[in-house]
Parts: structure tokens; C-alpha cells; sequence
């Protein structure tokens, strides 16, 4: 593969990026820091992404940070600074329009957990495991794990997480309701395509905005939340695709009446 920390492809809508350290767990350091900002920026930004498939080399999904560059390279670069680039990437997928899968095999641990948290919809292997681990390094958690994590799972879970070493099974996971599904292995990612394939044949415009919707809520009171919903299904029916589709709808409705 490319010598990239990060490869980024776009056909027929779809955006892929692609974690690619895999000689080391696809861990973050300074060039994968920047290479996955540059990524997830562009991805979310081009008018012609409607689906965006995080997946990674190797049998790894994300270790988090570096930590060998972070033992020996602390006068080139403080974790702060990396911490905010790898943000900005996050940032941009959370708050985009674009609905967003990731294909999370094998190891998911300390900022990898926040890479998958990124996702809207999370497709992992039988054999994965996830988990926090910051504390084994002395580490505190970080890339929006403390700001999304209980909110997937509950506090209560989510403090049970950061607070031990433990690494949650497949199964584990997908219970606690960190992810959406587990699939064999070999199918992580050609199930994530699945996903991705089936929000670009349907309307993607508004799987986009329902997401978006969901995922802006804390920043609104219950109110304007309501006022957004309205605002934005009536923006929503403007649309040609829209029209198309509730017409056809009736239709059908219309020849199933006795």
C-alpha cells in the first residue's frame, strides 16, 4: 500500500479513508495526525460525498497515539497540538451532513475508541476488541472519548471502561450498544460497503440531515430542537428528490387501497 498514513479515495459519492500505519496499529503520530485532518476535512467538505468508510490496514482498527513517538519525540511536538489536529478531523466528520460507517476491525483502544465514536455507524469483526487503556500509560482519554463514549453506552459504563484495563469483546460491544453490528472477520469491511452503498441508493440528502439532526441536539434546548426538526423537514420537502419519492409513496399507497 501507499506510504501514506492516510489514504483518502472518492467515487460515486463515497469517501474512503483509510488508516495506513498498520507496522504500527495505525497509532497516531504527528504526519498520520495531519495526513487524517487534511482527510476528513476534504471529505466533508465536497458537495459530491454523500457517504463517507473509515477502515485501516493491517489486523488492527487504531491503537490511538504513538506512544514510541510520544517517548521519543516530546521536544518536537506536545500532545496537545496533536490531540487538537486529530480534533479537527473529528470535528468535521460529528458535525458534517454526512452520514458516516466505519469498519472497525481487530484492536480498538485509547484514541482509536474516539476515531470509532466519530462514526455513525460502527461494523466490527467477531474477533475485535475494544477498550480505553489511557490509564496503562498514565495517559487520561482523549479525541472526544470523555465527550462521546457515555453518551453511546451511559456513564456508568463508560466510567467502567476508563477506569479499568479491560477490553470489551465483539459481542461485549455490540450489547453495550458501542456499535451497530458484528460480522465474521473477513466481512468488516464489505459489510461497512454494504452500509455506505445502501445510504447512497436511497436519500442520501436526508439520511444526511436526519444525522446531522441527532447529532447537533446537545447544542439546542428541547424547543429549538423542535423548531429545527420542523425547519428542516419542510426544507427537506423542497427537495425534487423528496417530491419524487413521497409522490411514489402515494402512489403505491394509492394501489394497495381497496
Amino acid at each position: 500500500m501507499s506510504e501514506s498514513p492516510i489514504l483518502l479515495s472518492i467515487s460515486d459519492g463515497l469517501a474512503r479513508i483509510t488508516l495506513n500505519r498498520p507496522a504500527r496499529m495505525n497509532a497516531f503520530e504527528q504526519s498520520m495526525a495531519h495526513a487524517w485532518a487534511d482527510a476528513t476535512i476534504e471529505a466533508t467538505s465536497r458537495d459530491d460525498v454523500h457517504a463517507i468508510l473509515i477502515d485501516a490496514a493491517g489486523p488492527s482498527f487504531c491503537a490511538g497515539g504513538d506512544v514510541l513517538a510520544m517517548a521519543h519525540g516530546m521536544s518536537d511536538f506536545t500532545i496537545e497540538e496533536l490531540a487538537h489536529t486529530i480534533n479537527s478531523g473529528i470535528l468535521a466528520l460529528v458535525q458534517s451532513s454526512v452520514p458516516v460507517v466505519a469498519a472497525a476491525h481487530g484492536t480498538t483502544a485509547g484514541g482509536g475508541l474516539g476515531i470509532l465514536l466519530a462514526s455513525d455507524y460502527a461494523v466490527v469483526g467477531e474477533d475485535s476488541k475494544i477498550g480505553s487503556l489511557y490509564a496503562n500509560v498514565g495517559l487520561t482519554p482523549d479525541l472526544s472519548v470523555t465527550a462521546s463514549l457515555a453518551k453511546a453506552v451511559g456513564e456508568r459504563r463508560a466510567l467502567q471502561l476508563v477506569l479499568s484495563d479491560r477490553m470489551l469483546s465483539a459481542q461485549q460491544a455490540l450489547d453495550w450498544g458501542l456499535v451497530a453490528e458484528v460480522v465474521a472477520g473477513d466481512d468488516v469491511i464489505s459489510r461497512a460497503e454494504e452500509v455506505a452503498q445502501s445510504w447512497l441508493a436511497g436519500a442520501s440528502g436526508a439520511y444526511g440531515q436526519a444525522k446531522r439532526l441527532i447529532r447537533s441536539q446537545p447544542s439546542r434546548t428541547f424547543a429549538d430542537q423542535l423548531a429545527e426538526e420542523a425547519r428542516s423537514i419542510d426544507a427537506a420537502l423542497r427537495t425534487p428528490e423528496a417530491q419524487a419519492r413521497v409522490r411514489a409513496f402515494a402512489d403505491r399507497s394509492a394501489r394497495k387501497a381497496p
